[in-house]
């Protein structure tokens, strides 16, 4: 019996030193986390002095002037279309050379055209021989009928004189009735020979026997000038100045009349065609001109006026076409090959940015720090392109704001802090002090 109830005391003395150990856990841990408790007032208050440092947030390079490879093409394009036909004597030109307009490319045998040329010449000579010759013999004519119109004039002037004579002698009885009649009458003929005289030479200048040969005249000219013409196009010339493509002439080969035998490119102006996609016609959408170099020579960069942007994507190739005209009077850039156009410029390329290590991230949001006064605000941000230690903002905060840029990951927002000063000049800043953790 008394073993038993010793047992039993010292089974109530552990159950009561159990119990108080608990109680005793349970004041500790009710101490510590009580508002108001010692240790944490010391953790409170470290956090409200912690020192941070700061950057303000300033434009930056974030990245070179962006660029899209550019096709250079001619201006215009104007095919070559050899209007004689025959075989080639003649190469002045390969593919790829640069010609001025009306600058012989080949010639065609024209030999016909030659003899048909000389044809022509002869018969214009023939004609206006004849020409010449009637019209010395008209002149000869005018003359003639004027000399004789003269000496008609002249006979009217004498029977008159006789007449007048008879008259005063008939009057005297010094003649008779018959020769006074006979003297009007021949002062009659005389006076109407001097009429037809005048009537044919009126009728030589109202009639133009000249017209014929004057038209066969005419004729034979524009024959001539046709044959010249037609000699002509057996050289076979560059119809604009610019770069011959498409063109595979041989000496001794043969050519058809209306036959396409290849292209000259204009090149002076010059055009850039870009094909952009949707980021990029952002880019360029209200501007007038771009900056444009050649691979060759990078250094030497020029501007090139948009002539055409268009505001419609295609359907067919996902992108939306830009054309550029560039000034080329040294024929530097060539159909055919690639020019480098720059869709933005330095200035553009320089744009308010924090310190990558600023940014604090939660899932897919960003945020930072911003001082103000004595506290922070916690901001959320929209980030853009990342060069180096930095990253564009596009959203949230300004140009001049001081940004966090050490502990930010344990503050709150509207907490306190207290920045911490610059280090002396020529020392280095000391390392900003981490928080005590809990």
């Amino acid at each position: 019996m008394r073993k038993v109830r010793k047992d039993v005391a010292m089974k109530k003395a552990l159950t009561l030193r159990v119990f108080a150990l608990l109680a005793a856990a349970a004041l500790l841990a009710a101490g510590c986390s009580a508002p108001g408790a010692k240790g944490e007032s010391t953790v409170d208050l470290k956090l409200d002095n912690r020192p941070v440092k700061t950057e303000a947030v300033a434009k930056r390079k974030i990245s070179d002037p962006r660029e899209q490879v550019a096709e250079v093409v001619g201006m215009s394009a104007m095919d070559i279309i050899p209007k004689a036909s025959g075989q080639i004597t003649q190469v002045l030109k390969k593919r790829g050379d640069v010609v001025q307009a009306g600058e012989v490319l080949f010639r065609i045998d024209n030999r016909e055209a030659e003899t048909s040329l000389k044809k022509s010449q002869l018969k214009v000579k023939s004609s206006e021989q004849t020409l010449a010759k009637t019209v010395e013999d008209n002149a000869n004519s005018r003359r003639n009928l004027q000399d004789e119109i003269t000496k008609a004039e002249q006979k009217a002037s004498d029977a008159e004189k006789d007449y007048n004579k008879l008259r005063n002698d008939f009057d005297g009885g010094a003649a008779t009735q018959r020769q006074l009649e006979q003297a009007e009458q021949a002062l009659k003929n005389a006076r109407m020979d001097v009429q037809a005289q005048r009537n044919k030479l009126t009728a030589l200048d109202k009639t133009n026997s000249l017209a014929d040969q004057q038209t066969e005249v005419e004729s034979s000219r524009i024959s001539l000038e046709e044959a010249q013409r037609s000699l002509e196009n057996y050289d076979v010339k560059a119809p604009v100045s610019g770069v011959l493509t498409d063109y595979t002439i041989e000496l001794g080969g043969t050519v058809s009349p209306n036959g396409k035998i290849g292209q000259v490119q204009q090149i002076d102006p010059i055009k850039l065609k870009v094909e952009l996609s949707e980021p990029s016609y952002e880019l360029v959408k209200n501007k007038q001109e771009l900056a444009y170099y050649s691979p060759d020579n990078p250094a030497e960069k020029g501007m090139a006026k948009i002539t055409f942007l268009s505001n419609v994507m295609s359907a067919a190739t996902k992108s939306y076409s830009l054309e550029l005209e560039v000034q080329n009077p040294d024929q530097k850039l060539k159909p055919g090959t690639r020019a480098i156009v720059q869709l933005t410029t330095e200035a553009e390329e320089q744009v308010a940015a924090v310190p990558t290590l600023s940014i604090v991230r939660e899932e897919s949001n960003s945020f930072v720090f911003v001082l103000q006064g004595d506290t922070v605000q916690k901001r959320k941000i929209k980030l853009g392109r990342i060069s180096d230690a930095y990253q564009e903002v596009l959203e949230g905060v300004k140009e001049g704001e001081q940004i966090i840029t050490s502990g930010q990951h344990q503050l709150k927002d509207g907490q306190k802090v207290e920045v911490a000063k610059p280090a002396p000049q020529g020392q280095p800043a000391p390392p900003a002090q981490e928080p005590a953790k809990k």
